[in-house]
């Protein structure tokens, strides 16, 4: 192969990163600069937020879509919460007891703040109450009234004894009586017999007197027959008179809140039924004297101090909430419940609100890879948003069957804003597999992964990273340390145009650096603590690439980078262990002999490649009939095999090493072992971009160092990948020097005559390749391998195979 060539191919070191000028850093230290309060490069998603979150229909939910670490979570929150504070402030929510039906507790809804101080006014109230109950029944205004009815009750059941006893005395008969008992004994000559004197009197006498006892019992019961009346007028007098003394008691302190919140009907009906039933309560556990003041006041909190699920400050603005957790108890609260006896037992004091409630009138955010495999979470979401009402139940409990008296409470109006955050794959998948999805969540904000390398975008990625060291005190970084870090972001990026939106990561290396700053004792953190924490992050992530190199060090994989073999190339992958991502080179080889079978993509037939790899050896059959056999079948029998290699292999960049490894087969043309290559081809064999570029020429620069640099040493990459190329220094500098290169090619023969070290030929007007070429030996060798099967055909009786065309069925 020409040098001049050689020279076309080959990139200069300059072209293998990106230099960026001190002039594009306008700055001493990033505390010079003013702070930055967008989002960087996202003015799409920054306009698609500000639609959805503006736009007041229902079904305009948000969806957020990128990849963790862009930002997307903390500008969210940001714009929310600026958005929330100029916004008007929702209602205030409460549950009461309905005394009617306690197990469906009503709703109250107050202006923003007074939910709160509603519930200190019935505080007050029931502390009114505990101070007049029970005195005002030891009034002497209410022991007289009080002693009045029992002294009507008792005149009329003493007057009705006095009419039995004055008969009795007639029949020589006394009446005796206690508090339970009305007793009849014989008299003799004014003196009451006992049972042994009467014994003793004549049987005509005795039998008189059991006539007489019977006759007065009689009458006793006929005088006494208005007795149930008598009690039940007096038990009435005695309860209209508890509830005159309890209406008078509350009267004044019910008045002030009736005027109070006389503009809230809901909460007039509620003081209402509230005053009717304390008549009955005062009376049945206020005036019982067994019960301590702190259980009186217990009792009472639990029937009439409201449970505020939604309560908000005066003018603080709609709020925000972020549910890390979202479970269905969460996300729509839970009713809670105690244990009696091995009962459950609940009321309204035990709804506890979720995160809907805390969000109605704003804004809720949510993280759809937490939320989606909550059961029961997104249908009843969807189901919310859909009705406009917040509904509080125990999905759960039905599932059980637990014996528990459950609740039903009122359900509340619900105007919230959803903004669910996710990745990609997420947000599609919904769109395909739940139809109602597209109806909730009309809006898509989209994150980008990277951004344009301009100017005013370096500006604010420094404006960023002084916003992050202000924020958690650190020192400054210098300009020599934000040029550091930008390459850094460009790196993750993988374009020489581009940064990187993975802001997480970036700051984790500020982070870091600060901290190598301060362990130094420096008082900016500048590019050498930059570099090193860099460096001390590939360190602590390098375990398995380092075992690895060692290996092919040791021989253990066999990898050469020197020397020349047929059928042999080195290719270039990446592995990823966790968060370290390297490059690995990797054997590829193939072999060819005579037959009908095709290539053989030995990594599928193990199931060891995945769908794309697959894809890329089957492009080479497309490639290798189009080029070399136009005049016969390809009729071969050809396998291909990444050799060492045990795990599943994806990803079409090993295309272009293999239709090389291939062709060197076929021609029995050596290649050369100093070269690594990566690359995919399509059927015209042109030469097309893959990823992890840069990892792939480190990993294999890494392996030629370890063994010694020559000079000869390279790798062969997509001229498409030129942009993407961010090497580290140690691989410029080597470069610079002579002692490794870096070569991009376009089509298969550039890279295959970079490997054999000699021109592939180029065919004449008539289509054919000269004799002693590499394509002309292709050619002849594929002739000679397609008339060998058809011989083979013809001895064994049977007609010559034909080649089939991709429109004919094959027999």
């Amino acid at each position: 192969m020409s040098d001049s060539m050689l020279q076309q191919l080959r990139l200069p070191a300059a072209s293998l990163t990106r230099s960026l000028p001190e002039e594009m850093f306008p700055f001493g230290r990033t505390d010079e600069l003013e702070p930055f309060s967008g989002v960087l490069g996202q003015t799409r998603a920054v306009e698609a937020l500000e639609f959805g979150v503006a736009m007041p229909r229902s079904g305009y939910n948000v969806f957020v879509m990128g990849e963790p670490g862009s930002g997307r979570f903390s500008y969210v929150r940001r714009y929310l919460d600026e958005v929330a504070r100029q916004a008007h402030t929702p209602s205030d929510w409460l549950y009461v007891n309905h005394f009617d039906e306690p197990r469906e507790p009503h709703a109250i809804e107050l202006p923003a703040g007074m939910g709160s101080e509603f519930c200190r006014d019935i505080s007050g109230l029931l502390d009114t109450i505990l101070s007049a109950f029970p005195a005002v029944f030891e009034t002497p205004s209410w022991q007289q009234k009080k002693s009045a009815i029992d002294r009507a009750f008792n005149k009329k059941y003493d007057k009705a004894l006095d009419r039995i006893e004055k008969l009795a005395l007639e029949k020589n008969i006394a009446l005796y009586r206690d508090s339970s008992n009305i007793a009849f004994t014989p008299m003799f000559e004014g003196r009451a017999l006992d049972e042994a004197e009467f014994a003793q009197r004549p049987e005509s006498e005795r039998e008189q007197f059991h006539a007489d006892i019977a006759w007065l019992e009689e009458q006793l019961n006929t005088e006494l027959s208005s007795l149930p009346l008598w009690k039940r007028e007096s038990s009435n007098e005695l309860r209209r008179l508890n509830e005159e003394t309890i209406s008078l008691a509350l009267e004044s302190s019910m008045a002030v809140l009736a005027a109070k919140y006389g503009d809230y009907p809901s909460v007039q009906a509620y003081l209402q039924a509230m005053q009717g039933n304390l008549l009955k309560t005062v009376v049945e556990q206020l005036v019982d004297e067994e019960h301590s003041d702190s259980v009186r006041r217990k009792l009472l909190e639990e029937q009439y101090s409201p449970n505020v699920v939604m309560g908000h400050s005066h003018n603080g603005g709609a709020p925000v909430v972020f549910e890390p957790h979202p479970t269905y108890d969460n996300l729509f609260g839970r009713i809670e419940y105690s244990s009696d006896q091995g009962m459950l037992y609940t009321s309204y004091r035990q709804l506890r609100p979720g995160a809907l409630h805390r969000a109605n009138g704003g804004y809720l955010i949510l993280e759809a890879e937490k939320l989606l495999p909550e059961p029961f979470v997104w249908e009843a979401l969807k189901r919310a948003l859909h009705s406009r009402q917040l509904k509080m139940e125990s999905p759960l409990l039905e599932l059980t069957r637990m014996a528990a008296v459950t609740l039903t409470p009122q359900v509340i109006p619900l105007q919230v804003k959803v903004i669910v955050i996710g990745s990609r794959d997420l947000y599609y998948a919904l769109q395909e597999l739940d139809p109602d999805f597209q109806d909730m969540f009309r809006v898509l904000v989209d994150f980008e992964e990277d951004l344009p390398l301009e100017q005013d975008s370096l500006l604010q990625f420094a404006q960023l990273v002084r916003n992050r060291t202000s924020e958690e005190g650190m020192a400054p970084l210098t300009r020599c340390a934000v040029q550091r870090l930008a390459r850094y972001s460009m790196r993750l990026s993988e374009h020489q145009e581009r940064l990187s939106a993975h802001l997480s990561e970036l700051f984790q290396v500020v982070s870091e650096a600060d901290f190598l700053r301060g362990k130094h004792q420096d008082q900016w953190t500048d590019a050498s603590h930059v570099e090193q924490a860099i460096n001390a992050r590939m360190r602590r992530t390098g375990r398995v690439s380092r075992r690895i190199l060692d290996d092919m060090l040791d021989g253990v994989i066999l990898i050469d980078t020197g020397g020349a073999t047929i059928g042999k190339c080195n290719g270039l992958t990446v592995l990823q262990a966790g968060d370290s991502v390297f490059g690995v080179p990797a054997r590829i080889s193939a072999t060819v002999h005579p037959g009908s079978n095709g290539i053989v993509d030995i990594e599928r037939e193990v199931t060891l490649g995945q769908p794309i790899h697959s894809k890329g050896v089957m492009i080479l059959t497309g490639y290798l009939g189009s080029h070399y056999a136009q005049e016969y079948p390809l009729a071969i029998s050809a396998s291909i095999a990444l050799e060492q290699s045990y795990g599943y292999v994806d990803g079409d960049s090993a295309s272009l090493g293999e239709i090389c490894a291939l062709i060197s087969a076929l021609a029995r043309v050596p290649l050369k072992q100093c070269f690594a290559i990566t690359g995919s081809i399509n059927q015209f064999g042109e030469v097309q971009a893959i990823g992890g570029v840069n990892e792939k020429i480190e990993g294999f620069f890494k392996l030629c160092r370890e063994r010694g640099l020559t000079g000869e040493q390279g790798v062969i990459v997509p001229r498409a990948n030129q942009k993407n190329l961010l090497l580290s220094d140690e691989v410029i500098a080597a470069v610079d020097a002579g002692q490794f290169s870096v070569y991009v090619v376009d089509h298969v023969e550039q890279a295959l005559a970079l490997l054999s070290g000699q021109q592939p030929g180029q065919a004449d007007e008539e289509g054919h390749f000269p004799d002693d070429s590499i394509n002309g030996k292709v050619v002849a060798r594929l002739k000679t391998i397609s008339e060998l099967g058809a011989e083979r055909e013809e001895d064994k009786g049977q007609e010559p195979e034909t080649a089939v065309s991709a429109e004919t069925p094959a027999p």
